[in-house]
């Protein structure tokens, strides 16, 4: 299973613009021969989880109930904000260069 989420810009007449103006989730489980994967924004998570529920109780398809459990679990753990994802290192004065140097 895999999730991410990415940005893309595209050059138009040598301006950058937006290709997608907010962040797009990838949520991917691979069965033997099947692939199940689920693209979805943050406004469309409760929609993703039905999903989830309705190829569970689909018994044509190989999608079980776990599988629902664990994706759903992953998408909810997605929607917690994490922590600070980047650490700053602030100058210390010991880092300066002696003036004149």
């Amino acid at each position: 299973m895999e999730s991410s989420s990415g940005r893309g810009a595209v050059e138009i007449a040598g301006r950058k613009e937006s290709a997608v103006s907010h962040d797009i989730n990838v949520l991917a489980l691979v069965k033997g021969e099947e692939r199940y994967v689920f693209l979805f924004d943050d406004a469309s998570r409760a929609e993703t989880l039905r999903v989830l529920g309705r190829y569970a109780s689909n018994p044509e398809l190989s999608f079980s109930w776990y599988d629902a459990a664990v994706l759903s679990q992953k998408i909810r753990q997605e929607s917690t904000p994490p922590g600070p994802r980047r650490r700053f290192e602030v100058p210390q004065a010991s880092d300066r260069k002696p003036e004149g140097s």
